[in-house]
């Protein structure tokens, strides 16, 4: 059914030049954690869980600057996401800028809040730490699969003797119960790492692990077959680090490595999983600071624009 709620209608740039106003998520308006609203947008700007360079808690604000770009129509598939979902920019989630295990509390809150109005999210960190207190928030009932796009495999058991930090997400959500482990792909992974094992723990948990020589070797349309069985039928999460893509395109991140993917070929990812059960995304590490061009923004704003529109088709039709 067609909603076109004109309290949730974005701002219209035939109307309203995109340099001005207060910039929000592509331009929807800013509105109040309700029952009324399907997607929720928001920010995390956390990044006390790095082990190195720090800067992603602007990735908020930098990628909602960049989103002014974004239409409201996707050229491939024509999903017109304000027309089938009400959308809305909920703001951030609320952090202490010197306290790591306070701002999970009060992520997790944030987000229960959102699961609780019946709304999925869409989130921009932040560290990679983010996506754990939002999976704490909506997959308690029933764990989700995974589709997870990095250079890192983000499980392992500690870093700098701490449990919860942004090389350990995917292990602690797999403990928890949030994660479905047969049913994680993680596609692009690369880069040196600390041991032999690195990605090991995944694996042997039945992660499918696909590593960046991998991904050259079976070709986009091969991972993209191996993404439809991963996931199957059961509720999906997203999540993007940015470094995931190469810093030829996107800079501006805390640990980037060479190599990578490009944007186009996330872009396809994010396209092959319309029809599925989709529960939210996340896009991540976006670091502004390591980035005066601003590309890096604009590549982020680009993929949340690309999940808000299979997003938001899983849910009309799930509505």
């Amino acid at each position: 059914m067609m909603k076109k709620d004109p309290r949730f209608q974005p701002v219209d740039a035939a109307v309203t030049p995109r340099f001005s106003g207060i910039a929000t998520f592509m331009r929807t308006q800013k509105h109040e954690i309700s029952d009324d609203l399907d997607i929720a947008l928001c920010g995390v700007p956390f990044d006390i869980g790095v082990n190195y360079r720090s800067g992603a808690r602007q990735g908020p604000s930098a990628v909602r600057e960049a989103s002014r770009l974004i239409r409201r129509v996707h050229p491939t598939s024509g999903i017109a996401p304000y027309d089938i979902c009400n959308v809305a920019d909920v703001g951030d989630a609320p952090v202490n800028p010197i306290d790591l295990l306070k701002s999970i509390d009060m992520i997790e809150a944030f987000f229960q809040k959102i699961h609780a109005a019946g709304a999925a999210p869409i989130s921009i960190g932040g560290d990679h730490t983010v996506p754990l207190p939002i999976l704490r928030a909506i997959a308690k009932k029933e764990p989700v699969g995974i589709v997870h796009i990095d250079s890192h495999a983000d499980t392992l058991d500690s870093m700098a003797d701490t449990k919860i930090n942004h090389a350990t997400t995917f292990r602690r959500g797999v403990e928890e119960g949030l994660i479905d482990p047969k049913r994680v792909i993680q596609i692009g992974l690369r880069g040196s790492r600390f041991s032999p094992d690195d990605i090991k723990w995944g694996q042997d948990n039945g992660f499918t692990c696909i590593t960046m020589d991998e991904y050259e070797e079976k070709g986009r349309a091969a991972v993209l077959k191996e993404i439809d069985r991963v996931t199957g039928k059961g509720p999906t999460y997203i999540t993007i680090d940015i470094d995931g893509i190469d810093p030829a395109w996107a800079p501006g991140t805390g640990v980037p490595e060479i190599g990578g993917l490009t944007p186009r070929e996330v872009q396809m990812m994010v396209r092959s999983l319309r029809g599925k059960h989709l529960v939210g995304g996340d896009i991540c590490e976006v670091a502004p600071c390591y980035d005066p061009t601003g590309i890096t923004a604009v590549v982020a704003a680009n993929l949340m624009w690309e999940m808000l529109c299979v997003i938001a088709d899983s849910k009309a039709k799930r509505s």
